[in-house]
């Protein structure tokens, strides 16, 4: 029995090795990244929606050019547009969205504190990258792009898709003060008298981006096709992560949402793999990254199409198209698709799409962080600062799990009471194993001590921590959220390392008030602890490291109560 301590220190390895593993995602070496060559050499029909019911003869008119080149309105071949939350282009050619910009999500944030406590002690300060978050993107070798257009069935005639030329009356659009929504219609027209409108509606305050394709049809005789959109992208190097850390980075890479299986992930090799083909009610498809996702929402009511695609250079499609459509001869029809490409802020997506607040991936420990991050957004409603949020559920979970940690520290105690009986033990054992712990097991009997009862509470807190460690990591809110004094952005590590060092100084101190082990190998294990978790504390988000050091207070006052008051009985 006197391996007891076995159990704690395999779990604080556990805790080691998660933490060398989220250490190495940052910080450990990245894999190059091959080039991408210029995706506008690619076979047109490759980046299609392939269907099998749609015959070789419209997939093959689907890449002809318009049939009647009608000069646009205005010389520009982008739209910009702009509202109070996004900025964006509009590529006529196909109607792409391209360089989507979140205007209140700079890349970096301003530290002015900071900066002024490293010119107080000589530092220059840092230079930080003010530009705003890019999301959809038109260089190939960062490649992001929101495709939507239409595919004719047999027989029908050729109608616009992502390729085709798009006319529009003006340059640019602004969401004016005021102003509650704007629309960019596009015009596209073939010389058989099929006249297709895209429109893009922007609504103040919103991600979410209405697309609307308006089919008239004035070509002499019926129409027949389908709406898809897709997104196509490229990964990057900024989203690869080292493969031994491939299962604790935050997921990059395709997912879908269906009514059977509900959240899917189909990362990039699955797309190599083998292409997807399901059919849903409603659903969605989407690109996510770490905070925030592009996903385009078909209609709810209507029967979806999902499919992936491998293209050339390295590029990945997911996406989906519609039911077949028919229009009349001298009617039209309107199909609508909604996209939404934004910060995964969790009340904001629910109410957009079912399931889509699941983009906010906290891995195989979602049944713990969904709590976490319901019970910090409620504190934080009161606080109105992220830093008392973090230290308000700091509370929540310790009341919690206090009577588990009240029975483990009255057992600690105890077994810090007896330690010199039990070392008496050892001496007097020493060459009889056997009888040392028949001894010692009869001294814990009647004691009334449970060697044990200290190892629950620790074995529990792995998970929690690790919760938080996903929740923190993962939840936009905390993404440059400050707390207090030189502490601006808790979701990066303390830019003074106080925290870190006030952790490693609150784990010595709970270790002092624990029995050492009658090992003395384990016993210079553990001493180990402290220092090892400060180093790899140093670089870990301020906010986890202030939740372990008001945890470690908390213990610590509670521990050195309990202990007094065992001493104190005779």
């Amino acid at each position: 029995m006197d391996n007891i301590r076995f159990v704690l220190i395999v779990a604080f390895a556990m805790i080691l090795l998660l933490l060398w593993q989220a250490w190495q995602i940052d910080y450990g070496p990245k894999p190059a990244v091959a080039q991408i060559e210029n995706p506008a050499t690619t076979d047109v029909k490759e980046d299609l929606p392939a269907d099998a019911k749609l015959s070789d003869q419209t997939q093959s008119s689907s890449q002809q050019k318009d049939p009647v080149a009608l000069p646009a309105t205005t010389s520009a071949a982008i739209i910009t547009v702009k509202t109070d939350v996004l900025a964006l282009e509009i590529d006529l050619q196909g109607g792409t969205i391209q360089n989507l910009d979140l205007i209140d999500y700079p890349v970096e944030k301003d530290n002015t504190v900071v900066n002024k406590l490293r010119t107080l002690v000589g530092l220059k300060p840092a230079e930080k990258n003010r530009n705003p978050v890019r999301l959809f993107n038109s260089s190939p070798e960062k490649m992001f792009l929101a495709q939507s257009g239409l595919i004719p069935v047999s027989g029908s005639s050729p109608a616009s898709d992502h390729h085709s030329v798009f006319n529009s009356q003006n340059s640019s659009y602004e969401l004016s003060e005021g102003q509650d929504s704007i629309t960019v219609p596009l015009t596209w027209t073939d010389s058989n008298g099929l006249e297709i409108t895209k429109s893009f509606t922007f609504k103040r305050g919103s991600y979410e981006i209405t697309l609307s394709q308006n089919i008239k049809n004035n070509s002499g005789k019926d129409w027949s096709g389908r709406q898809y959109s897709q997104l196509l992208r490229v990964p990057f190097q900024e989203n690869q992560g080292n493969m031994l850390t491939s299962g604790m980075r935050a997921y990059d890479g395709g997912v879908i949402y269906t009514q059977k299986d509900k959240y899917q992930k189909i990362n990039f090799d699955d797309m190599v793999d083998e292409n997807l083909d399901v059919v849903t009610q409603g659903g969605w498809t989407a690109m996510i990254q770490h905070y925030f996702a592009s996903a385009w929402i078909p209609p709810a009511d209507q029967e979806n199409h999902f499919y992936t695609k491998h293209l050339k250079d390295e590029r990945y499609v997911i996406g989906s198209y519609s039911p077949t459509v028919t229009v009349a001869n001298n009617s039209e029809t309107q199909l609508v698709s909604r996209l939404f490409s934004g910060p995964k802020i969790q009340p904001v997506m629910e109410k957009i799409a079912p399931g889509l607040e699941l983009t906010v991936d906290y891995s195989v420990l979602t049944f713990i962080g969904k709590p976490i991050y319901w019970l910090l957004n409620k504190i934080h409603g009161f606080t109105l600062n992220w830093g008392f949020a973090i230290i308000g559920v700091t509370l929540c979970i310790k009341l919690l799990m206090f009577p588990l940690t009240q029975a483990s520290f009255i057992s600690m105690a105890k077994m810090r009471k007896i330690q010199p009986r039990l070392k008496e033990l050892q001496e007097r054992f020493a060459d009889d194993r056997q009888r040392f712990n028949t001894e010692m097991m009869a001294l814990y009997k009647k004691e009334k001590v449970n060697p044990l009862g200290g190892c629950l509470p620790i074995l529990i807190q792995i998970p929690v921590f690790m919760s938080l460690y996903w929740v923190l990591g993962e939840t936009v809110e905390f993404r440059q959220a400050p707390f207090m004094l030189w502490i601006q952005d808790l979701s990066v590590m303390d830019p003074f390392l106080v925290l870190p060092l006030v952790m490693g100084v609150t784990m010595k101190i709970q270790q002092g008030l624990n029995p050492p082990p009658i090992d003395p190998v384990q016993a210079k294990i553990l001493k180990m602890f402290p220092v090892v978790f400060t180093v790899f504390f140093l670089f870990f988000p301020a906010g986890l490291v202030l939740y372990w050091v008001v945890n470690n207070t908390l213990s610590i006052i509670q521990q050195t109560y309990i202990t007094k008051k065992i001493n104190a009985q005779a």
